[in-house]
């Protein structure tokens, strides 16, 4: 098995991160995104933004070492959430689930939730196996797919 890790977030990530974040396999199964993945001003102004607050815990996600992802626990109306961003050239190989359960080692609310596209069933897989249940689903705008899409609602503890 290979050595998926947990580390802060470097500048010398961005451009990585950046290029995961405008695949567009990606981009239309994460279904909500940033309006225009392209742009790497409002990336990098994001980017700057949850690195230096405090209520976002941001690690970059490694395998053996290489970048490979970032992971992160945010709040947003006063409850925790969490997030991932996984390169799709390691989709399936159990890279989410074992970010996800080091991210949970080091975000100690509870409860914690997660939202994921209705249609994405490998990132609900994910969230489930980590513990999380389906507490409901709401309909929302989906700008990678301009589209009002299913979401799910998820929630640990």
């Amino acid at each position: 098995m290979s050595d998926v890790a947990l580390r802060d977030v470097e500048d010398g990530d961005l451009d990585a991160l950046f290029h995961q974040m405008r695949d567009p396999q990606s981009v239309q199964m994460a279904a909500f995104t940033s309006k225009d993945p392209d742009d790497r001003q409002a990336f990098d102004a994001h980017m700057s933004k949850l690195r230096t607050s405090p209520d976002v815990i941001l690690r970059a996600v490694t395998r053996d070492g290489q970048l490979i992802g970032s992971i992160s626990s945010f709040v947003i109306e006063g409850d925790t959430e969490v997030t991932y961003w996984i390169d799709r050239a390691a989709w399936g190989q159990g890279v989410a689930s074992q970010a996800l359960a080091q991210l949970l080692e080091l975000v100690p609310v509870r409860p914690l939730y997660a939202r994921a596209a209705s249609d994405n069933l490998g990132s609900l897989r994910v969230l489930q196996k980590a513990g999380f249940t389906i507490t409901g689903t709401e309909t929302s705008y989906a700008p990678a797919r301009n589209a009002e899409i299913e979401e799910s609602i998820l929630r640990l503890g």
